[in-house]
C-alpha cells in the first residue's frame, strides 16, 4: 500500500453523491469518514424508507428520480454486487426495448451499445436505503451519523488557494464541537451547500453560473391496488409529454408504487395554486390521455399528498480559473459543484460519474495542484456538456411558455436563423417518432451514454432528418403535438374544480 492510499477522505454528505465517492474511493483503500447530520435509515423495509426516514438535508428526496443508463452502467461495471442489492428490495430493470415505442418495435432489433441503454426502477428512498446499508459495511468507510459540519480548517500562514486541512464539526445530540483532521475534503452536500460561502469569509471567492429554470413541479405517489399492473407502454398514449404550458409524467417505482409530477411555470398562478390540492392534482392529470391509465379509480390509490419544489436553479462553480486553483485538497461532487433541472432526471447520474472522475483524478495524481486541475478539465470535458444541455432545454422551456400564456403561437419563426432551428427541431422530433436509428440516438443522448446530440454527427442520422426537413414544418410539427386540454380550457376545467 503506498503513502498515497493511506491518505484520509472526509466526505461531507451521505447522499447518492457522497456514497458513491465514498465507495469510489474506498475501493482505492483510502480510508474515508462520511460526515451527515440526517438520521440513517430505519432497520425496515423499502416502505418503511419512503415513508418513515426523516431526510431533511435531501430536498427532493421524496420527489421521483430517473435512474438513467449512465448511472446504470457505472454500477453495472463497478458494484455488481451493489446492483444485485437494488433488485433484491425490488427495484426493476427497463431495458432498451422496453423504452421502444409501439410503431417502431417490429423496426428494432438489438444492436451493439443497446446494452447500456437501460434504467433503474426504484424510488430514491430505495436507492438511498440500500447503498448507505452497502457503504456502511465497507470496512475503510465509517459513516458519522450526528454531524454538522461548521467550517473547513486551512493549514496556518498559507500563501496563494485556500489549503484544506480539516473539518470543524458539531455533534448534533450532544452539541460538542471538535475538528477532524482530513487529508481531502469532499463536499456531496447538494444544492444547499455552505462551503462557496465559508471559503468567501477565507477570502476565496468561487466564480458561479446560476439560471433560474422559473418553473415549480408537484408530484403525488400512488400505489397499484392489488391485483392490477401496470398499464402496457405500447399500448396507451405516452405517459410524459409537454402541453407548453404544464408538463408531466409517470415515474414507476417499486413494489407497484408510481409518481407523477406535473411542472409548471412560475407564472401559471391558478394551475399552481390547484395542484396543490389532491384531490385537484389528480382530477387535473385524469385530463391528460396518457396518465389516464394509471390514475384511473379502480387502478391505483394515493399515498401522498402533492408536494411541490421549487428555487429550480442550473448551478455551475469553477474551483479552477485559468488553471489557478482557489482551494487545495478540497472537491465538490454533483450538485454541490454541477445542477441541472431535476426535472431531466440527470442529477444522480451526473453524481456518480462526478465520483468515478475524482477517483481516477486521485489515482493519476499526487500533487494538489494537479489535482485540482485535472478534476476541473474532466468535469469541464465530461459534464459541462450535459449542463450546457440542460441550460439551452430550460430557456427554451422558458421561451415556449411566455409564448403559450401569451396566447402567441409557440412556433413562429421572425427570422431565417430561427425559422431553421424549428424547422430542425419538428423534423428531429418527426424522425425520433418514425425512425428506429434516430430513436436509439435520442436515447442515448437521454441516458447520458454519450454527450448530448453527439449521434447528430452520424451521416445517416443528418440525411434522415435533412429528408424530413424537406417534408415541410407542417407536416412534421404533428410530432411534438401532445394529447390534453388547451390551457384555456384547461384553466376552465380548474375553475369547475374550484367552484364544485
Amino acid at each position: 500500500m503506498t503513502q498515497q492510499n493511506q491518505q484520509h477522505i472526509a466526505v461531507v454528505g451521505a447522499g447518492i453523491a457522497g456514497m458513491c465517492t465514498a465507495l469510489a474511493l474506498s475501493k482505492q483503500d483510502y480510508r474515508v469518514t462520511v460526515f451527515e447530520r440526517d438520521i440513517p435509515p430505519p432497520a425496515g423495509d423499502a416502505d418503511q424508507a419512503f415513508f418513515q426516514w426523516q431526510r431533511r438535508g435531501a430536498a427532493q428526496f421524496r420527489h421521483p428520480h430517473a435512474f438513467l443508463g449512465l448511472m446504470c452502467s457505472l454500477l453495472e461495471e463497478h458494484y455488481p454486487d451493489l446492483l444485485q442489492a437494488f433488485f433484491a428490495a425490488g427495484a426493476r430493470r427497463m431495458n432498451f426495448a422496453d423504452m421502444v415505442p409501439p410503431a417502431l418495435l417490429e423496426a428494432y432489433s438489438p444492436q451493439p451499445g443497446d446494452e447500456k441503454l437501460w434504467m433503474l426502477l426504484c424510488r430514491r428512498a430505495t436507492m438511498e436505503t440500500v447503498l448507505r446499508r452497502h457503504v456502511t459495511a465497507q470496512p475503510n468507510i465509517d459513516i458519522q451519523n450526528t454531524s454538522y459540519v461548521t467550517g473547513v480548517r486551512t493549514t496556518a500562514g498559507s500563501t496563494g488557494p485556500l489549503n484544506i486541512c480539516g473539518l470543524h464539526i458539531t455533534d448534533r445530540l450532544s452539541k460538542n464541537k471538535y475538528t477532524h483532521d482530513a487529508d481531502i475534503v469532499v463536499d456531496a452536500t447538494g444544492r444547499a451547500s455552505k462551503f462557496p460561502r465559508w471559503f468567501a469569509a477565507l477570502g476565496a471567492d468561487i466564480p458561479e453560473q446560476r439560471d433560474d429554470a422559473e418553473i415549480v413541479y408537484y408530484t403525488r405517489h400512488y400505489r397499484l391496488k392489488p391485483g392490477v399492473e401496470e398499464p402496457s407502454r405500447h399500448d396507451n398514449p405516452p405517459a410524459a409529454g409537454d402541453l407548453g404550458y404544464m408538463k408531466y409524467g409517470v415515474f414507476p417505482g417499486d413494489g407497484g408504487h408510481f409518481a407523477v409530477i406535473i411542472c409548471l411555470p412560475n407564472g401559471e398562478t391558478e394551475l399552481r395554486a390547484a395542484v396543490k390540492d389532491g384531490a385537484k392534482f389528480d382530477a387535473i392529470c385524469r385530463t391528460v390521455p396518457g396518465l389516464q391509465p394509471w390514475l384511473a379509480a379502480d387502478r391505483a390509490e394515493a399515498t401522498t399528498p402533492s408536494f411541490g419544489i421549487g428555487e429550480i436553479h442550473a448551478v455551475w462553480r469553477d474551483y479552477v480559473t485559468a488553471q489557478q486553483p482557489a482551494v487545495l485538497n478540497f472537491f465538490a461532487v454533483g450538485d454541490s459543484s454541477v445542477r441541472t433541472n431535476p426535472l431531466y432526471g440527470r442529477g444522480c447520474s451526473t453524481g456518480i460519474l462526478h465520483a468515478q472522475i475524482l477517483a481516477e483524478v486521485l489515482a493519476a495524481h499526487s500533487s494538489p495542484a494537479d489535482r485540482a486541475r485535472a478534476f476541473q478539465d474532466r468535469t469541464n470535458e465530461r459534464i459541462r456538456p450535459i449542463f450546457d444541455a440542460s441550460l439551452r432545454e430550460d430557456r427554451s422551456g422558458i421561451r415556449r411558455a411566455a409564448a403559450v400564456m401569451a396566447g402567441e403561437p409557440r412556433d413562429q419563426a421572425d427570422s431565417l436563423k430561427k425559422w431553421f432551428g424549428l424547422a430542425f427541431a419538428d423534423a428531429l422530433a418527426a424522425a425520433v417518432r418514425d425512425e428506429m436509428h434516430v430513436f436509439r440516438g435520442m436515447m442515448r443522448t437521454v441516458n447520458l451514454v454519450e454527450k448530448p446530440g453527439e449521434f447528430l454527427k452520424d451521416r445517416r442520422v443528418r440525411l434522415t432528418i435533412l429528408r424530413y426537413m424537406l417534408r415541410g414544418r407542417k407536416r412534421n410539427a404533428r410530432a411534438r403535438v401532445q394529447r390534453g386540454l388547451s390551457r384555456p380550457d384547461l384553466l376552465q376545467h380548474v375553475a369547475g374544480l374550484q367552484g364544485s
